[in-house]
């Protein structure tokens, strides 16, 4: 299949015509509006700084079905020795800031100049979040993405201190189970999503479950600060998970 050309228009083709490796369409702009209607699709932007901005709608797609989501032992350990504080939304520039500077440290990102001022702008206007992970009120780890309805599509993490982004991916998932959120949308396969449940499933399948979670979205989409939403008393439900024997 050709890789389409997006143009100024507003409009994305069908994610059944993405290339083998889930590339779809390159071009086009990331503004608000087009970063969302990519997302209600199926479609993710990802590219290099210089490349031309390259869209996304990969078969399989990796996810964590909320639902499935487990804690592994070796986490509860960790959860159990309570070093790590969470919070949602009370750094979001410097998560994704810290995110950037990992990978580029590594030899490359996705995460261009132009992808954090966009995803900086989701923030502000209150569909991007971030989870921060704190040890002794110093930044150690984090996660950001977007969340629509009752689906959050998780972007990128980093962590500085072992075990921290991972810490903080359990305090999301229990905290959108709590608000009937039904999956997190981790886009292509990675390890340490795996652990927690992590799973590839067909396109196909993913779409389907992506309008079920888009259902309604207007009213079920939690807009604006998540520090507001999500608390402590989820700690509750950690307590009670690393608690179990199984």
């Amino acid at each position: 299949m050709p890789v389409f050309k997006l143009t100024d228009s507003l409009i994305f083709p069908p994610v059944e015509l993405s290339e083998d490796n889930g590339l779809l369409a390159i071009g086009g702009d990331l503004s608000i509006e087009r970063l969302l209607l990519a997302y209600v699709n199926g479609i993710f932007p990802w590219y290099s700084e210089g490349d031309p901005i390259m869209w996304w709608s990969p078969d399989p797609r990796f996810v964590i079905i909320l639902d499935e989501f487990k804690i592994p032992k070796s986490m509860r350990r960790v959860l159990n020795k309570n070093i790590f504080s969470i919070t949602f939304d009370r750094n979001f520039e410097e998560v994704i800031s810290r995110c950037r500077s990992i990978h580029l440290s590594k030899g490359g990102t996705w995460i261009t100049r132009e992808m954090k001022e966009a995803y900086i702008n989701l923030y502000r206007h209150g569909v991007a979040h971030s989870v921060e992970v704190w040890h002794n009120d110093v930044l150690v780890g984090g996660l950001y993405g977007v969340s629509l309805g009752r689906i959050f599509f998780g972007e990128s993490m980093f962590s500085i201190m072992s075990n921290a982004s991972k810490v903080g991916l359990v305090y999301l998932a229990l905290n959108l189970k709590s608000h009937n959120f039904l999956l997190i949308d981790s886009q292509i396969f990675t390890p340490h999503i795996k652990m927690f449940g992590g799973k590839e499933i067909r396109r196909d399948e993913y779409l389907n479950l992506l309008n079920t979670a888009l259902k309604d979205m207007d009213k079920t989409t939690i807009i604006g600060n998540w520090g507001n939403v999500f608390n402590s008393k989820i700690l509750n439900n950690v307590k009670s998970l690393c608690s179990e024997k199984n």
